[in-house]
């Protein structure tokens, strides 16, 4: 009789919880002699490369020495070359006296975008004034000229400022234009709607290359005699232009997802067409495409190597060209590395600091 009560007093028990990891592997990486075979040799794989990696890159590397032959005689990564390197390639044909111009101008650069990106100083009040006192700032860091400062033309810009630059320049001068074209293409207007269309189709079917030599090449020819426009300027534009074309779709896809019934409440309030699209139906479609955005954002960011066909010495050119010296010439893979490092850390800090609103956005704080 009793063990009969503690039988049916067993059944009304909760069921043995089976999600800890242990149960988990079994589930997913144990469950058959072919799992398991698989899962064991994946491991092994694994372990043998994560161990000649460890070797290579660590145990076995040079950190410091300004002999490549130390390099040459040793077993694992000559990480040597990016100490003795690291002016040029983060700073390409810039003069090497002027460097902590540059240095002050990456400082100001990263401040600024940090206090951009809280909350706090989204106020047009302190925004405006902040983003106009650091470009002033950095725009006489950068050509000089004044103050003392030895005058340096755009021409031997290079590096990781002019990677930052440019990118910088693509973001901010495209996204309005991206906007624009966007809301044009959603437009009742015919014309507005034919154009927007036409622009965006046109450009986004041609590579960013052809853009840049037209912008290089080919634009000046259209140009009065006399007439110039900087070089870099025209670079930053062909490539805000391109950058906004494909941001464009993105924020016509969250137009699109706004339903109809919104449109209607604001005309009911007798709100105007602008009023709605800035107060109701563009705040709702930014959100709405955010990661996608924040994708093209990335993207742009990478774009920027692509003006070394037009011989800008961007971060990733400077790189290939100090890697031309004989001496350290056969350690390029760890410069390359520290080139690719840099565009990591920077793509992970965007991809952070978006899920970072979105979950902002879904908590309901902006």
């Amino acid at each position: 009789m009793a063990q009969t009560e503690i039988l049916e007093r067993s059944t009304d028990l909760p069921p043995i919880s089976a999600s800890g990891p242990v149960q988990w592997a079994r589930r997913h990486l144990f469950s058959s002699i072919g799992q398991t075979l698989l899962t064991l040799a994946v491991a092994a794989v694994s372990v043998r490369v994560a161990w000649f990696l460890l070797n290579w890159a660590i145990l076995d590397a040079v950190w410091f020495t300004t002999d490549p032959q130390v390099c040459r005689d040793a077993a694992g990564a000559c990480w040597a070359v990016i100490v003795e390197k690291h002016r040029p390639i983060l700073f390409g044909m810039y003069p090497y006296d002027q460097h902590w111009r540059l240095v002050l101008v990456i400082v100001i650069y990263l401040a600024t975008v940090i206090a951009s990106l809280s909350p706090v100083c989204w106020s047009r009040r302190i925004l405006l004034p902040l983003w106009t006192l650091s470009i002033a700032a950095m725009t006489i860091l950068m050509f000089g000229g004044v103050l003392g400062l030895t005058y340096v033309p755009t021409s031997e810009w290079g590096g990781l400022p002019l990677t930052i630059i440019l990118f910088t320049g693509s973001v901010l001068f495209g996204m309005p234009i991206a906007v624009v074209l966007a809301l044009g293409r959603r437009s009742p207007l015919p014309v507005a709607r034919g154009l927007s269309v036409i622009f965006i189709e046109s450009l986004r079917g041609v590579p960013l290359i052809t853009i840049l030599f037209v912008a290089v090449n080919i634009f000046p020819l259209f140009l009065p005699a006399g007439m110039e426009v900087n070089k870099l300027l025209r670079i930053t534009l062909s490539i805000a232009v391109f950058f906004a074309c494909y941001q464009a779709e993105v924020i016509r896809g969250g137009l699109q997802a706004i339903p109809r019934g919104q449109f209607e409440a604001a005309a009911s309030l007798n709100m105007t067409y602008w009023q709605t699209t800035r107060r109701i139906i563009l705040p709702q479609a930014l959100r709405i495409c955010l990661p996608a955005m924040t994708n093209h954002v990335i993207a742009a960011m990478k774009n920027t190597s692509f003006v070394i066909i037009i011989g800008l010495f961007d971060i990733l050119t400077a790189t290939t060209a100090v890697m031309q010296d004989p001496l350290w010439r056969q350690f390029y893979i760890e410069a390359y590395l520290f080139v690719a490092l840099i565009y990591l850390v920077f793509g992970l800090a965007l991809s952070s600091y978006a899920r970072r609103v979105e979950s902002w956005v879904a908590v309901g704080r902006i």
